[in-house]
């Protein structure tokens, strides 16, 4: 099957249907979409300036990871339930549009990058305080995908 016939497929599911034929489902899920988002890049944005060393600097870098990284878990199933109702409504929209899967590899990209954060912080706590330049590549590069991922997710809608 291909992915335009996936595409259709699913368009036509009972499920797809309802969220295109009641009015306040896309807008409702996509408000609690962008809510989750905003969580998620606060949380990574406050962490990512921290590991590139032009903010937070008189936190341990450890208890900006322990701050931080667990509102990405915590929010992340839910991204990715809006997410995955927004594609059941509008799969065409999403599924074959280049810029949508885009976002998914850098997000992908981005989620392992924090997970090593997050490792190597748990195995040891002055890991990224005495490795200053690969915490700020690191925190460089994760700002860089996060916005790309916002920018990204914004253009969908209009390719």
């Amino acid at each position: 099957m291909t992915l335009p016939t996936f595409c259709d497929w699913l368009s036509n599911t009972p499920m797809s249907l309802k969220i295109q034929t009641v009015l306040w489902i896309i807008p409702a899920v996509q408000t609690v979409h962008i809510l989750c988002v905003t969580i998620v890049m606060t949380s990574m944005a406050m962490l990512d300036l921290r590991l590139v060393g032009v903010a937070g600097r008189q936190q341990l870098m450890s208890r900006m990871v322990n701050r931080f990284v667990p509102w990405v878990w915590w929010t992340l199933p839910i991204l990715l339930i809006s997410g995955s109702l927004l594609i059941i409504g509008e799969p065409s929209r999403e599924l074959l549009n280049p810029y949508f899967r885009a976002k998914m590899l850098m997000l992908l990209t981005v989620i392992a990058i924090t997970l090593v954060v997050q490792l190597r912080n748990l195995k040891d706590s002055t890991f990224w305080e005495s490795r200053k330049l690969l915490a700020g590549c690191a925190g460089g590069i994760s700002l860089l995908l996060w916005i790309g991922i916002v920018t990204a997710g914004r253009w969908i809608a209009y390719y």
